[in-house]
């Protein structure tokens, strides 16, 4: 009784704080493109969802909260539709960052926002799609959503998902919330920790598969094409690829670029590619740069390349010895898979420990997380002239990636079988 008690005040703050949320959206789009993407694009959204939706094909549907997870459910999305053509694929987003850059991804037949988790637009949404399967992708518990699907006929479940000490689910007050995890049929983890963890908590519906994002990189670089600009680039040389780039990061690249020897070259790839960011990075930089939009025949005679365009950087990660990943100077590192894929050693600023698969290299030896430029530039110049280092790192590297494939193969092993 006590728990029904609290969990139902639990559940009147949530839906206050559904309603407050909203409010606050309003407010913030006068003024805020991202917020107001998220309330224009849900305009309309259920008549729309009617009038794609026939009500006879039967529906999988992927839930992804933004761009990120995305990615990690796209290769069992797109396993799917190829074994099981039948089916119409429905992806919904809760982020405008995602929608807005998948909205016409062809591997779903439909890709709209998720509704507002109410218990009414949770309703309204389910009897439109009434979805045969569901996946929510990592995280993303929508308690209106999954109450209503734990209700109706079809399976629900949670892939790539990863848990940690710090979540609500294990803090002495979150039983309403780790109640949330029993509505799903099967709960798909990425590491033995995050099992570990769910026991604690008596959280059983668990099956180990690891992570889908090692099957998507794996799938990009096999289908990765030629890039003759890089290629005539790099010919010949060590070359250093930097991707997704901070002005921390590039601070300390900049002047560890200006220190070397002409034995090596750098490619970098800022996050910002404005032209007032490319002409500071250019400045800082006193070897010869050119940017890619700008290479001609001669432009294997400068020492850095700098790409200053979006949707490159994870084939242009192939054409370097060393990658270093940007961003964790900030708030945290950006895809260190996407380089890592390649057999590369991987160089990152201090803030990677949200990150397992940045955890994990590191303790496999084929990742370096460095906190100044004396601590880049020792391990920069012992990969460049060390041999033994560097094949070390390479394959410790290549093997932690090896190791990791299969999540999709998995999670589809159990599909098959249920």
């Amino acid at each position: 009784m006590r728990f029904f008690k609290r969990g139902y005040l639990m559940t009147v703050l949530y839906n206050l704080g559904i309603r407050i949320f909203y409010l606050l959206l309003i407010i913030a789009s006068c003024f805020n493109t991202k917020a107001r993407n998220w309330l224009h694009g849900r305009k309309g959204l259920m008549k729309n969802l009617t009038g794609k939706l026939s009500g006879k094909d039967p529906v999988i549907w992927f839930h992804a909260s933004s761009l990120g997870e995305f990615e990690q459910g796209r290769p069992l999305m797109e396993a799917l539709k190829k074994n099981m053509p039948g089916h119409k694929i429905l992806l919904t987003f809760f982020s405008p960052s995602g929608y807005m850059v998948q909205k016409n991804y062809e591997g779903a037949d439909f890709v709209f926002y998720l509704p507002l988790d109410t218990k009414g637009n949770a309703r309204k949404f389910l009897e439109i799609v009434n979805p045969e399967i569901t996946f929510f992708i990592k995280y993303d518990y929508w308690y209106h959503f999954l109450h209503q699907l734990k209700k109706r006929k079809g399976r629900v479940y949670l892939i790539s998902a990863i848990f940690r000490p710090q979540q609500l689910f294990f803090k002495s007050y979150g039983a309403w919330y780790r109640n949330l995890l029993q509505y799903f049929d099967l709960i798909f983890v990425q590491d033995t920790r995050s099992v570990e963890l769910l026991a604690t908590i008596s959280v059983t519906n668990v099956k180990l598969s690891g992570d889908t994002r090692f099957d998507r990189v794996a799938q990009i670089a096999s289908e990765s094409k030629r890039i003759e600009t890089a290629e005539r680039f790099t010919s010949g040389k060590f070359t250093y690829v930097c991707g997704s780039t901070w002005e921390k990061d590039e601070d300390i690249i900049a002047k560890y670029i200006n220190q070397t020897s002409p034995g090596s070259k750098f490619i970098i790839a800022p996050h910002e590619i404005s032209e007032s960011h490319i002409e500071t990075l250019q400045r800082k930089i006193e070897k010869k740069t050119i940017r890619f939009s700008k290479a001609g025949e001669k432009r294997e005679e400068a020492d850095v390349l700098l790409i200053d365009n979006i949707g490159m950087l994870a084939a242009i990660y192939k054409y370097g010895k060393v990658a270093y990943i940007g961003g964790g100077f900030g708030a945290g590192i950006h895809n260190i898979l996407e380089a890592a894929v390649y057999g590369m050693p991987v160089i990152f600023g201090p803030n990677y420990k949200r990150f397992n698969e940045a955890v994990e290299l590191i303790k496999d030896g084929g990742a370096f997380s460095i906190t100044s430029f004396n601590e880049c530039k020792q391990i920069f110049d012992e990969l460049y002239s060390k041999k033994s280092d560097y094949q070390g790192a390479s394959e410790a590297t290549r093997g932690f990636v090896t190791r990791n494939l299969g999540a999709t193969a998995t999670i589809l092993k159990y599909l098959k079988k249920g």
